[in-house]
């Protein structure tokens, strides 16, 4: 089984514009993702996958692999799914490109996934943390999944789900982490459906995936790590790397 890892790679950004090319430790948020993210070992190959000179030059010139977007992209799987079209390639994994702290436990469990698929049940796979703070659980940024009882995915929302209109079931709350790993059919089968209702309302790429019938197998990490979606991110991701 040939993996891979692409890391979509925007320069603009709504929230911080350039955070990807803002300074950690030392080196461009880009680069620590990229460098941590070859460093797990878990990958036959690691590329960033940006539609910026900008990032494209940061990663080359610093010794690592970049591709260039030829289309406008809506999303980070449309930027993929573009890239690997013509690659020799079974599962890849994509990893935020300003998650900088990637944790190779998490991505080892994904990968896992797909090695103990024997069925090829799964279409995609990816990460949740469970979350028990209630302004967290009913913030519309912090994404929430809910599950069958084999982990599959049954619904990701913006808001509280499941509500909780009986407050003595014991519910627990699993906040969607952006890391996902595909079987490249299930990448190229999204980069030729339209978008539908659900995805467009919610503005969430993986309702697309279940909108049309694709199965995502979620799988619990305890890692939190710090998304850089914010300067104030930034600022304590510089005092973590500390």
């Amino acid at each position: 089984m040939k993996i891979i890892s692409m890391i979509p790679a925007r320069y603009s950004a709504s929230r911080f514009p350039g955070k990807l090319m803002q300074d950690l430790g030392g080196k461009t948020v880009i680069r620590r993702t990229y460098e941590a993210t070859v460093k797990t070992n878990l990958f036959d190959d690691v590329f960033v996958v940006t539609d910026s000179d900008i990032i494209y030059n940061e990663v080359v010139n610093n010794g690592g692999k970049a591709i260039m977007s030829i289309k406008e992209h809506e999303c980070g799987s449309d930027r993929i799914a573009e890239a690997v079209e013509h690659l020799d390639v079974d599962v890849v994994v994509n990893v935020q490109g300003d998650e900088p702290f990637t944790d190779e436990e998490s991505l080892k469990k994904l990968i896992n996934v797909f090695k103990n698929d024997s069925k090829n049940e799964v279409d995609l796979a990816s990460l949740m943390v469970h979350i028990t703070n209630e302004d967290e659980i009913n913030n519309p940024n912090t994404v929430k999944v809910v599950l069958d009882q084999s982990d599959f995915a049954l619904y990701f929302s913006r808001s509280p789900i499941p509500y909780p209109r009986d407050k003595s079931v014991d519910v627990k709350y699993f906040k969607h982490k952006g890391v996902y790993a595909f079987r490249k059919q299930a990448l190229l089968d999204f980069y030729n459906l339209p978008m539908k209702t659900l995805e467009a309302s919610e503005k969430l790429e993986q309702l697309r995936y279940l909108e049309y019938g694709k199965r995502i197998k979620m799988v619990e990490t305890d890692v939190e790590g710090i998304e850089i979606d914010t300067p104030e991110d930034l600022v304590r991701a510089n005092k973590q790397w500390k």
